[in-house]
């Protein structure tokens, strides 16, 4: 029986005998009750007394073990680029298997964390769409990902939130953006980076989140504005525990892995400034920025105790993405923070993709010294480095 109905019972038989003890009586069967009520009073006293004791052992044992199993940290993952296949303009660009194999190397890790996230380059519609301008269908990169492969990936890996800010996320005209919203929503992975959602909010095991995701891409919300930005992420803060920020910009190709500091153009359009934007959604209030949109990976920084990756590579890009060198390398980044986002340590894992696509633990490592050698060339000032078994390690300590 629980304490509280414990409790009510006790408390009621005594008051059921006073409220007796109220009624019209003779003389002695009033001094009767009287005595009788003092009894019921003594024995109130009594196990009140010891129910307090009861009480507040067990409050303060659930208290003890309420502590105990709170997480004093968090393990919060971030990858880059994801499309795991595309119906357009055939089928053929589509996994074999029904792509139960593209992430089953790496799908422990990503569900080990508290929270996983991943950008969702593309637009998620079975069929239909005004797809994008083309001049040679068979050449063009629309990217048209089936419900039921989506699903069963970002299920598989335990995706908590994705991104939908990126330049292909509108490939399919408006149809395939709001498919997508309704898809995402349907099966209860949280997105954001279109105008007409520009953030979300959620909580995970007591953990209140906010997101928001930025591209300089049309109908999405501008990486380019930062004043605009900075007031989503200002109002995110106010309300939640951990704010994450996702970009997609920056130049892109083998040629594009440092960071210019400097507002960065890819085929006349202008692709943002990124140091500048993620250094201002921190001033503002921002404790994790995962980026993406370069197709390499990039430097990764501490600001302000918050954690930033400038471009987190092609994590799951199947046959319509170029994988060769660089492109094909990209780690899994899971960042440790306290509960407030303040950066403790991490850890990278090394992947390859090799052939058409899926994901493959590269147990050569190659990643590492890619990050290693652009944190030394593009953040010289950084506080943090990168060891050789991928652990990411405030200097001083």
């Amino acid at each position: 029986m629980k304490l509280k109905n414990i409790l009510f019972i006790v408390f009621l038989l005594p008051t059921i005998s006073i409220s007796h003890f109220g009624c019209s009586q003779t003389d002695y069967q009033a001094i009767q009750n009287t005595n009788t009520a003092k009894d019921s009073l003594a024995l109130l006293n009594t196990l009140t007394d010891s129910l307090k004791i009861k009480l507040n052992d067990t409050t303060l044992s659930y208290v003890e073990e309420k502590a105990k199993s709170e997480k004093k940290t968090l393990q919060i993952i971030g990858v880059g680029d994801m499309m795991f296949g595309t119906n357009f303009p055939s089928t053929a660009h589509l996994p074999p298997n029904e792509g139960k194999d593209l992430i089953s190397d790496v799908d422990s890790i990503l569900k080990s964390a508290d929270l996983t996230f991943g950008n969702l380059e593309g637009a998620v519609l079975d069929k239909g769409g005004a797809v994008k301008r083309c001049s040679d269908p068979s050449k063009c990169y629309a990217f048209r990902m089936p419900e039921k492969l989506v699903e069963d990936v970002l299920k598989q890996g335990g995706f908590d939130v994705v991104s939908i800010a990126n330049n292909h996320v509108g490939d399919f005209g408006n149809e395939g953006r709001e498919n997508g919203k309704k898809f995402l929503k349907n099966i209860g992975v949280e997105y954001a980076g279109l105008t007409s959602c520009p953030y979300t909010m959620f909580e995970k095991e007591g953990i209140k989140y906010g997101f928001a995701a930025f591209a300089p891409n049309s109908g999405t919300m501008d990486i380019r504005d930062i004043k605009a930005a900075e007031k989503i992420v200002k109002q995110l803060n106010d309300s939640c525990d951990v704010v994450i920020v996702s970009f997609h910009g920056g130049a892109e190709g083998r040629s594009k892995q440092h960071i210019t500091r400097k507002t960065e153009t890819f085929y006349g359009e202008n692709r943002g400034n990124v140091y500048a934007f993620s250094h201002a959604m921190i001033d503002a209030g921002a404790d994790i920025i995962f980026g993406h949109g370069p197709h390499v990976t990039r430097a990764m920084e501490v600001y302000k105790d918050r954690f930033i990756a400038y471009s987190l590579g092609n994590f799951c890009t199947y046959d319509r993405f170029s994988l060769r060198g660089e492109s094909g390398l990209a780690p899994i980044v899971n960042i440790e923070v306290d509960k407030e986002g303040k950066f403790i340590s991490g850890q990278v894992t090394p992947i390859i993709q090799l052939g058409r696509g899926g994901v493959t633990l590269d147990k050569q490592k190659r990643v590492i010294p890619i990050i290693q050698n652009l944190n030394k060339t593009d953040i010289p000032e950084g506080i943090i480095e990168v060891t050789d078994d991928g652990k990411i390690l405030r200097k001083d300590k």
